[in-house]
């Protein structure tokens, strides 16, 4: 590139982060932060940059590292994605776009703007005027298309690899490495562990979930959905589910749905149980938790802990949000097509963003590190009455 190029992607990237985090780059982006930065490339032009790429531009513009060389594609990507361009794809770029009309059009705006501008006090009134209702023309055309960008989405987890994932939406936030490498274990599946975290924070630790899956989703009403094969926690707090969230940050409200193994009561008698458990997290500003729900499934004793592994080959949680009102449902059984049942309904105020997939045992070293085996997931938006 030659020093204006330079100069015009040097500011492109710039814009590009300030868009996705809401503060100008400062440093070199964190791994995660990469990630999330693609993930919402992708989101909204339906093309990918990769987070590696990602992390090894903002090295070179922020700490003047290793030169990169972005090739025109990734700087029309960054473009469409600053200009808020319409949803594509690689194939329909290739066919119909071919030409990168988004980054030329960029380079000419800022090109453009290095020149002297023309003092506003010489334009006539009638195009100001004019001018400002394009620009809430255009806002409201972006907003509508925003508003009806997130689909119906299903996943069976045929494919696991980080650009497979990367390619559909996903994300991982607080990667482990030795662990998300064994995500491929089971054939079809995405396994987690139940490592240790929590999203809520004790005395001594601060809100962290290994190897958290997560995608952006719309924030009005929807219908989502995961399947588990075969997880059968058998140690406190052992549990994998559904996460809802309004941050990625663990700062704002989020609401939790899994099945978890039990059997804690304070000192009096213990009796093992199987559970599906729902938590209210209503943010920062909230020291402790909200158990909504505690629907035991199970009871657990010497006699029938191969029935209810039985009972366990297919487990299913379920969340339907309409306006304000959730309803929380899970269903199980030897056979996969076992119905479901309610757990929980009630009205929620919540702003999500975000879904995601988890496995944890809370921050307790005593559990083991066993796998949750993720079979399908589904999501449905809807329109709120």
């Amino acid at each position: 590139m030659n020093d204006l190029d330079d100069s015009a992607f040097d500011t492109l990237f710039r814009e590009a982060c300030q868009k996705c985090f809401g503060f100008p780059l400062k440093d070199q982006l964190t791994e995660t932060e990469s990630k999330l930065l693609s993930g919402k490339i992708f989101d909204q032009t339906g093309l990918v940059i990769g987070p590696k790429s990602i992390k090894n531009y903002s090295s070179f513009i922020v700490r003047n590292g290793k030169e990169e060389n972005p090739s025109v594609a990734t700087m029309d990507t960054l473009a469409r994605y600053v200009l808020n361009a319409p949803y594509t794809d690689e194939i329909e770029r290739k066919n119909k776009e071919s030409h990168y009309p988004y980054w030329f059009q960029y380079k000419s705006q800022f090109h453009t703007s290095l020149k002297k501008p023309v003092k506003k006090r010489f334009l006539p009134a009638i195009l100001l005027l004019l001018g400002i209702i394009i620009f809430i023309g255009l806002t409201f055309i972006v907003f509508q298309s925003k508003q009806g960008k997130f689909k119906e989405f299903s996943e069976d987890f045929n494919s696991v690899s980080e650009d497979s994932l990367l390619n559909k939406g996903w994300f991982v936030q607080a990667e482990d490495n030795e662990y998300w490498n064994r995500r491929v274990e089971q054939p079809g599946h995405l396994t987690l562990f139940t490592l240790k975290g929590d999203n809520w924070p004790d005395s001594l630790n601060k809100p962290n979930i290994k190897n958290l899956l997560l995608r952006n989703i719309s924030p009005g009403c929807f219908i989502t959905e995961v399947h588990l094969s075969d997880f059968m926690p058998k140690q406190n707090w052992q549990q994998a589910g559904i996460l809802l969230l309004e941050d990625t940050s663990f700062t704002g409200k989020s609401l939790r749905l899994s099945l978890l193994y039990n059997d804690f009561y304070g000192g009096f008698p213990k009796s093992k149980e199987i559970i599906g458990q729902a938590i209210i997290s209503k943010g920062k500003e909230f020291s402790k938790p909200e158990e909504i729900a505690h629907q035991l499934i199970f009871k657990i004793d010497s006699t029938n802990e191969e029935l209810v592994r039985q009972n366990l080959q297919h487990f299913a949680l379920r969340i339907e949000k309409h306006g304000t009102k959730f309803r929380l449902l899970y269903a199980n059984g030897s056979m996969a097509n076992a119905a479901f049942k309610e757990i929980l309904s009630m009205d929620i105020d919540m702003n999500i963003k975000f879904i995601g997939l988890f496995a944890l045992k809370g921050f307790v070293d005593s559990a083991d590190n066993i796998p949750a085996a993720f079979d399908f997931f589904s999501y449905t938006p809807e329109k709120c009455k």
